[in-house]
């Protein structure tokens, strides 16, 4: 029978509680498989850690209900292709909901609190295809409304649908309670080309719709610091759950499994104190888009090339997906397009493409295609075209990208349009219905990319 998962129960494994110093929006499994990870490991005295986080739902209040139950405490699941290995992980000693601005204002009014991290994906930037953000879109204009009443009251906070939303509340707060002492980093740690100025144009571009001069404010005070990360971590199920049980004797209702491999590449000044991340593995360089571009074309840009393209032929994993010979070709493919265009001798193309086909073929981490290909419009649009147009520039035909993205356009005529999981699904249903769908689909990953002829040679007729 095993044993309700709680820092009573887990006793002194856990160590002393360590203070609230870090605030995390988009708690998920990713984040407690990497952030938190690299965090706890970065600790010098386990016994008495320094670093705590205080995590935030993006939606749903279930991961944070469940980690309260729980002070915070889950079993990482590491999982190689020959065994598992068990973590008690314990950085995370606060979960709260989306919704508890209260929360999240006390907390960034705190000069301890000296870094905010986020993992919100693509779509919870509410970018538009420029990169700025998109203030028609409904749940930015609530927050804007709802910001424009509370920013003037300082005793204010209400409950807001957007990441840049309660962003721009807690750091306005911060600003008016610490004021030269309001410094603080902010990190993306999405999969996005240039995560840094997309976290910026998103908080900067809220704080402008709704208060003059409060963008220049908070720009002053934070450092916006990039990242590349990568680690898989499939979706938890209820067999991971009694697969911990079994293994620790825990009663653990929000484990996460991850592969062995681990890796947070990061640029930018942290004014108020960070981890020490290094010590887990995490490296630190002035020049952050080669590595930025090597991982976003090509692990994520092939990730999404075979969610589509696997789940048509019908297959769940990446573990199928790779063993399907014309998709493994695919993937050598546009590995061989991208690595023209990443040329920086620190990248090692080589080695990391051989270490994702290792990573890929990992039987035992069940990462499934369907999960990879949700908000397919914002993903394709920086993984796949980016490399099309670079081989085009250089006077080549962008032929394996231009697969990717036909890829995407067949998986979606398949697809019940009322039942798309992507944050542009309006876009996709307008074009989806059109006379020329495949031109409209271009156009909705970029405007005017319909009107590409040798790209929609490729895309609509076939190689």
């Amino acid at each position: 029978m095993s044993t309700p998962l709680n820092r009573s129960t887990a006793g002194e494994r856990t160590g002393s509680v360590p203070p609230v110093r870090m605030v995390h929006l988009g708690l998920g499994a990713f984040h407690r498989a990497h952030q938190a990870w690299f965090t706890q490991h970065a600790e010098t005295d386990a016994a008495h850690p320094e670093w705590g986080i205080a995590a935030f739902t993006g939606r749903s209040s279930r991961a944070a209900d469940d980690l309260t139950a729980q002070d915070g405490l889950y079993i990482l699941v590491e999982r190689s292709a020959e065994a598992d290995a068990f973590e008690l992980m314990s950085s995370v000693v606060e979960a709260n909901p989306a919704s508890d601005s209260p929360r999240l204002v006390a907390l960034l009014s705190d000069a301890d609190v000296a870094v905010v991290t986020l993992t919100v994906t693509e779509a919870g930037y509410h970018l538009d295809p420029s990169g700025r953000l998109d203030t028609d879109d409904e749940a930015v204009s609530s927050d804007v409304a709802a910001l424009k009443k509370a920013l003037p009251e300082p005793a204010a906070a209400p409950e807001l649908r957007t990441a840049a939303g309660r962003l721009v509340l807690g750091l306005d707060r911060r600003i008016r309670s610490l004021g030269d002492r309001s410094g603080i980093a902010v990190v993306s740690c999405d999969n996005m080309a240039d995560n840094a100025t997309a976290v910026r144009n998103a908080v900067l571009g809220m704080a402008r719709a709704c208060q003059d001069g409060l963008a220049e404010r908070l720009d002053e005070a934070v450092s916006w610091v990039g990242t590349s990360v990568d680690r898989i971590t499939p979706a938890t199920t209820q067999d991971l759950r009694r697969e911990v049980a079994e293994e620790t004797g825990y009663d653990d209702v929000a484990p996460v499994v991850a592969e062995p491999f681990r890796s947070w590449v990061l640029a930018g000044e942290f004014p108020a104190g960070r981890p020490a991340w290094e010590n887990a593995g995490a490296e630190f360089v002035e020049d952050l888009e080669p590595f930025e571009r090597r991982k976003l074309w090509l692990l994520n840009g092939t990730h999404s090339y075979m969610a589509y393209a696997g789940q048509t032929a019908g297959h769940r994993s990446v573990a199928e997906a790779i063993a399907d010979p014309e998709i493994l070709q695919g993937v050598e493919d546009f590995w061989d397009e991208a690595a023209r265009h990443l040329t920086d001798p620190r990248l090692d193309i080589p080695a990391y493409r051989e270490s994702l086909l290792a990573r890929y073929r990992n039987p035992r981490i069940h990462h499934l295609l369907a999960q990879i290909g949700k908000d397919g419009a914002q993903k394709m649009r920086i993984r796949a075209v980016p490399v099309y147009e670079a081989e085009r520039a250089s006077g080549r035909t962008g032929a394996a990208a231009a697969r990717s993205i036909r890829a995407w356009i067949d998986w979606l005529r398949t697809q019940d349009p009322e039942h798309l999981e992507d944050g542009e699904a309006d876009a996709l249903r307008q074009a989806l219905a059109g006379a020329e769908p495949a031109r409209a689909l271009l156009d909705v990953l970029r405007p005017g990319l319909g009107q590409d002829a040798h790209l929609g040679s490729l895309v609509i007729a076939g190689d």
